[in-house]
């Protein structure tokens, strides 16, 4: 237990930092003067930088040790940390974001790893994987308010000092008291598949943040949609073809862990549009302090911290089916409701469409984490903890992108309101898509496929032989 509180902290700075941002964007864009690409970039390049290195830093602590990972994660956290507070603009902001980021791989899949390993019991596990889960939903939850406070009362700077005391308690709690662990068989390092992951994530999301500037037509725009058409399919070829690959593509023969990866895709960037537009609405168009606009979503937080340590029992005791249906449900009603707000929507309804978004929240995450890496080997665990949260940082990123993109040339209330409701809209379409997944990736089917993969992974870790597609082996 005083292992999963340890890496719960990790989790809680992490994950906290994708939301605390967002409730301080204007106070950044007043003080450093910055363009809304310049409050995206503030956002995307934590979460993009987390998307890209997140499997390096599974598998690589799978191979050198998890809790050696999970310290210096925590060590280039904490300077990332100092570096944002002391950023003198948008642009060393913006790369202290991704400093930050970098320390940030090696806490969340490496942790998730650490109490895979660490609790045994299956059904232990469930409920520490839940409880882990629900800091990581609390986290996000926590962080507009929290930011809110520190806004309104010291400036957007203190969001980053915050860090740092709870960063320096947990490298000396965890050098004390979490244990050393590594794979049986450790993953090699695969420069060329981490080259083409951050070329296909970095170019997608850079493209669409830049769109709105540049235009669609741009050659920059377009060059960069050609590297991502070209190195997208390069990525899958060159992985297919490596017998320890960085992107595992043979977990997504199992139906569940595939789909596990797309429902955190879907969800976390329809938790990306929330976050942004839900910031600009609260403080831009109804004129709300930080701290209102905290105070705001504390409906979010306080679900997820009530609900989802329920979920995680109930994923543990009768499987994700039912949280996830109600997750994919929350969320596409919530969409709807808010693709109706308006500058002069009362304040109550604006509040019930938080509450059934804060549903969403609190019920989504334990069933993704538990999804992901049930019956996968220990060995795997790194890896596939990685995944599930690539997922996630993919999906926050390309929801941010998306949503300012589609605000950004919008100067008043009445066109930004206008421009919103469209991506509400989609992120009906995400609920929609997630209850659909949800169905087919608990079907007696897709357990059986997991069942599958679990084989051939066990084969693969007691050296058996295990067929793979014809090509020069690198």
């Amino acid at each position: 237990m005083l292992v999963l509180a340890i890496c719960c902290a990790s989790m809680v700075v992490a994950i906290m930092d994708i939301s605390i941002v967002n409730v301080a964007l204007p106070s950044i864009r007043r003080d450093l003067a910055a363009p809304v690409s310049g409050l995206e970039w503030t956002v995307d390049a934590y979460t993009l930088v987390l998307a890209a290195f997140l499997l390096a830093a599974g598998s690589t602590a799978d191979r050198v040790g998890r809790r050696r990972v999970f310290m210096t994660g925590l060590a280039v956290f904490g300077l990332g940390s100092v570096l944002c507070a002391l950023a003198p603009g948008i642009g060393w902001l913006v790369a202290a974001r991704a400093v930050q980021a970098a320390g940030g791989t090696m806490l969340n899949p490496v942790a998730l790893a650490i109490i895979v390993t660490t609790f045994t019991d299956p059904a232990e596990r469930a409920r520490a994987i839940g409880v882990f889960g629900a800091m990581s939903g609390f986290s996000l939850g926590l962080g507009p308010i929290l930011g809110g406070a520190l806004v309104d009362a010291l400036g957007w700077r203190a969001i980053f000092w915050v860090n740092v005391p709870i960063v320096a308690a947990a490298l000396v709690c965890a050098r004390r008291f979490v244990p050393e662990s590594r794979a049986a068989h450790g993953r090699r390092f695969d420069p060329v598949g981490q080259l083409l992951v951050v070329l296909v994530l970095g170019s997608l999301v850079f493209a669409i943040i830049e769109s709105a500037r540049l235009g669609w037509t741009s050659p920059l725009i377009l060059g960069l949609l050609a590297v991502v058409a070209l190195a997208l399919p390069a990525l899958i070829r060159y992985e297919t073809r490596r017998r320890e690959p960085l992107l595992e593509l043979r977990l997504f023969r199992s139906v569940p862990f595939g789909s596990a990866i797309a429902m955190a895709l879907f969800a976390f960037a329809g938790f990306g549009v929330f976050l942004f537009l839900t910031t600009l609405y609260l403080q831009s168009v109804r004129g709300l302090s930080a701290l209102a606009a905290g105070l705001c979503v504390l409906p979010v937080g306080v679900l997820i911290l009530v609900l989802t340590p329920q979920t995680g029992r109930f994923v543990g005791a009768r499987g994700p089916r039912a949280p996830l249906v109600v997750a994919g449900v929350a969320l596409a009603l919530s969409g709807a409701v808010s693709a109706c707000f308006g500058p002069a929507t009362p304040l109550p309804v604006v509040l019930g469409s938080y509450v059934v978004f804060g549903i969403f929240q609190a019920t989504i995450n334990p069933p993704i984490a538990n999804t992901a890496i049930s019956g996968m080997p220990r060995s795997m665990a790194g890896l596939a903890g990685s995944l599930a949260s690539v997922g996630r940082q993919v999906g926050v990123s390309l929801g941010v992108a998306i949503a300012g993109t589609a605000v950004g040339s919008a100067h008043r209330a009445a066109e930004f309101t206008a421009a919103a409701r469209g991506i509400w809209l989609l992120v009906v379409g995400l609920g929609v898509v997630i209850v659909v997944l949800a169905l087919v990736s608990t079907g007696p089917r897709a357990l059986a496929s997991a069942g599958r993969a679990a084989a051939l992974f066990d084969e693969m870790e007691r050296g058996g032989t295990v067929t793979v597609r014809k090509g020069p082996q690198p």
